[in-house]
């Protein structure tokens, strides 16, 4: 495979990258060439081109040179435009179309052309799409930020705006809604990415949307020992520095909200008791010469230290090296602290799996990636970040509990390895052969349907969905579908990572979506019909207000409420779901109410849930009740176990099910996850086989 990265912003070369150097030249780089390694590492990957703008600089003659070569497999090569000087993001829009003119010439003369183009950036996402127009080549697009999230930055709270900074906000806009709108398949970092940040776009469309967490270089963290003269740095602030030190790590810029953290700490008098605060907030000389957004954050943050009196319990160094970050965590992991990340959007959280990878507990925002980031490696707490007082109840409770912060503290040691370059770059290679139509997929005219639930049912035992894998690519007339809890993107993301076959159907959010996979592509297309049928006698507004003051409850993140869904969770109320239905069946409301694991609750529209959705599915196949299996393993999969008759409850199943009454009809597997699966289906194969025999 051919992939032709295209990345027209900031200073790339292929070796010694001056980081920093401006303020476009930072993480999509360092990402691109993680990615661009790990790809030539894998044999699918046979030619790696970075196609980036030629401009002279005072920041080296490297960036006007036409050709470097920088591995066997990989090159980098730069067209000038009409402008020869290096450009902003802000400036480039106006250099797009004699780009992509010099990129289309480029791609004419090679041997053959690319298979794939992976946009980085908008501007080099528009490049893409006029190339896909003239040579028919697809492209996948990764945003890396994106400008509707960052209109607000540009509004103070009286509400003014800077009008060049929004015309060029809002150009940016513009160019992103037709890179979304013409790319085959997009990448996201997290899932508030995929469901929350491009679903302000008009053209938003989830079933192109991937969440591929990016990779991280974490060698040096994991372990880190303290060193002296890092101790030396933090403890001249200290009055008693053996006490646990709570860490932050970022730029003192508005976004990351540390004002919110000291203000947080200053207010909490237990937590300076149990606690020192050490911020890590860039390099800094004189605060009156930096650039304004920097100086007024350092500047709130020094009044609120005076303010709380907080002096002889914070440290805020004024430098630091790179190379002292990892001993930065290792003074926090030895004094058993906590890192936190109050930021009011993460879009990823790189600075969350260097703490995991040390061994530290977290703390962090419940915007963005940080989501994803501690759903996989259990490693922590998500707060408000606009809550100094969600922020300081953390911090206390962790610091109250070792045992809590052990758990905490191995679970993210543990997972965090998951998050690797080769894992992300398998991934993309993966999604960019089904896009360019050389993986066969899409969905057939199948005899049977088999869907599974996700969690601890078709997952669970790496060994288990091997062999089912094995077992299903021998099944050419077997559907596959999964009916899950998870939203599409969340599943998708679990899946892919997990390597499981991908299923030709989707049905997501306890049955509340249904997406069906497209023939030539790797990408999804929801079903309206079965939004619209479910719709009826739904109050999603009347619901929520009558649950607002039920005690025992509260809603789960942000990412868990969809249109169709409201999710709660209840750990000290195993009857919490009971209590909710007859709440709702008090004030003539009419909803499914479904509980799982003693503490998710699931509220949907009275006609949705996993059964109905597998049984809308089955008559859209035209499938009778006997061809379709279904596999579960807890209680918000009784809707689908009950009402089909080849029902399999696999053996590591909770929530009692074998006592229901009209489970009694499941097969209960003797083994446990994927395995159990297939004992069902051979169960109920050999059972019609059996009754044939006897009818003739």
């Amino acid at each position: 495979m051919f992939v032709l990265h295209i990345a027209l912003q900031g200073c790339l070369r292929g070796s010694d990258v001056q980081y920093g150097i401006n303020a476009d030249t930072g993480g999509h780089i360092r990402y691109l060439l993680g990615m661009v390694e790990a790809s030539e590492r894998i044999a699918k990957a046979e030619r790696i081109v970075i196609a980036t703008r030629a401009f002279e600089s005072n920041h080296g003659a490297d960036y006007a040179v036409p050709r470097e070569r920088v591995s066997s497999k990989t090159e980098i090569v730069r067209f000038a435009t009409p402008n020869p000087d290096y450009l902003t993001k802000e400036e480039l829009w106006s250099e797009v179309p004699a780009y992509a003119e010099s990129l289309i010439d480029w791609i004419g003369a090679q041997p053959a052309p690319p298979d794939i183009i992976h946009a980085h950036y908008a501007d080099a996402g528009v490049v893409a799409g006029i190339v896909r127009e003239r040579l028919g080549i697809p492209y996948t697009f990764v945003a890396h930020s994106l400008g509707r999230v960052k209109m607000d930055a540009f509004r103070d709270n009286a509400g003014t705006e800077n009008p060049d900074s929004m015309e060029s906000l809002e150009r940016r806009i513009e160019i992103e809604e037709r890179a979304i709108r013409d790319a085959s398949l997009i990448v996201a970092s997290s899932r508030d990415e995929a469901e929350f940040q491009y679903s302000q776009y008009k053209n938003y469309d989830p079933g192109r949307i991937r969440i591929i967490p990016p990779g991280a270089e974490l060698a040096a963290f994991r372990g880190a020992p303290p060193r002296l003269h890092v101790d030396r740095l933090i403890n001249r602030f200290l009055t008693h520095p053996e006490k646990p030190a709570l860490i932050a790590i970022a730029r003192p810029v508005a976004k990351k909200n540390l004002a919110m953290l000291v203000k947080a700490y200053g207010e909490s008098a237990q937590l300076q008791e149990m606690a020192n605060l050490v911020l890590i907030a860039g390099n800094r000389s004189d605060i009156s010469h930096l650039e304004p957004e920097i100086s007024n954050s350092l500047n709130e943050i020094l009044r609120l230290i005076d303010l709380y009196d907080l002096y002889g319990r914070i440290a805020y160094p004024k430098v630091h090296l790179p190379s002292d970050v990892p001993a930065i965590y290792g003074y926090a992991q030895y004094r058993r602290g906590i890192f936190i990340n109050p930021a009011l959007n993460e879009p990823f959280g790189l600075t969350l799996l260097e703490a995991a990878a040390v061994g530290i507990p977290i703390i962090a925002t419940d915007s963005g990636g940080p989501n994803d980031i501690v759903e996989i490696c259990r490693n922590g707490e998500l707060v408000d970040p606009s809550s100094s007082d969600d922020i300081a109840q953390a911090a206390i409770r962790m610091l109250a509990d070792p045992a809590l912060w052990d758990s905490y503290a191995s679970a993210g040691a543990r997972a965090v390895k998951r998050f690797d370059w080769r894992s992300h770059a398998k991934r993309y290679l993966r999604l960019a052969e089904a896009v360019t139509g050389k993986e066969g997929i899409g969905i057939r005219q199948p005899r049977e349907l088999l869907v599974s639930d996700i969690d601890n049912t078709l997952l669970g035992s790496r060994d288990a969905l091997a062999e089912f894998s094995e077992w299903l690519a021998g099944e050419p007339e077997m559907a596959f579908a999964i009916a899950s809890g998870r939203s599409f993107h969340s599943a998708m993301s679990v899946l892919e990572q997990e390597e499981s076959p991908l299923p030709d159907i989707m049905i997501t959010s306890v049955g509340s979506e249904i997406y069906y996979r497209a023939e030539n592509g790797p990408e999804y297309r929801a079903d309206p019909e079965w939004a619209e049928w479910i719709a009826e006698g739904w109050d999603r507004a009347g619901i929520l207000a009558a649950l607002q003051e039920l005690p025992g409850i509260r809603p789960q993140s942000p990412l868990e409420q969809r249109r169709f869904k409201l999710s709660y969770l209840s750990p000290a109320n195993p009857e919490a779901a009971a209590m909710i239905a007859e709440r709702l069946i008090a004030v003539g409301l009419q909803a499914t109410v479904m509980g799982s694991h003693a503490r998710y609750i699931d509220i949907l529209p009275p006609r949705a849930s996993k059964g109905t959705a597998v049984e809308f599915v089955r008559k859209r196949l035209g499938l009778e009740t006997r061809q379709v299996y279904v596999a579960g393993d807890s209680g918000n999969d009784v809707e689908m176990l009950r009402l089909l008759p080849n029902a399999i409850v696999v053996g590591n199943f909770c929530d009692q099910l074998r006592s229901r009454p009209e489970l009694d009809h499941c097969h209960f597997a003797p083994r446990r996850y994927a395995r159990g699966i297939l004992d069902g289906v051979a169960y109920f194969r050999g059972a019609q086989d059996g009754q044939a025999l006897s009818v003739a």
